[in-house]
């Protein structure tokens, strides 16, 4: 993995009191029915796909984890002025994603 931000700097800032959740983010976990709980524990149980050095206001990188549920999710967040930001999440789409979840399809791009 290139470098970026890491699953422990993730896991460090995974806490209540400094993770920070966007206006988006919350508009669109109450549209597919994801809950703060399940974006917290798929930080803390996923692994970083993707990495966005040059996202902003702050770098941000793609995690695949996994919901209180079960359900494998994706969460975009990034790190920046001490916070953890969650600055999205979805269910990835079998259209878009391989089996693993983890690997683009070449036509989604």
């Amino acid at each position: 993995m290139p470098s970026g931000i890491t699953l422990d700097e993730l896991r460090k800032l995974c806490k209540d009191e400094t993770i920070q959740l966007t206006d988006h983010a919350r508009l669109r976990c109450q549209e597919r029915g994801l809950r703060y709980s399940d974006l917290k524990a798929a930080v803390l149980n996923g692994e970083i796909i993707e990495q966005y050095p040059s996202d902003y206001p702050y770098p941000s990188c793609l995690v695949l984890g996994t919901s209180v549920a079960g359900r494998q999710i994706h969460v975009v967040c990034g790190i920046g002025s001490g916070r953890l930001w969650l600055i999205t999440a979805y269910i990835p789409d079998p259209a878009k994603w391989a089996p693993d979840l983890k690997t683009r399809k070449e036509s989604a791009r």
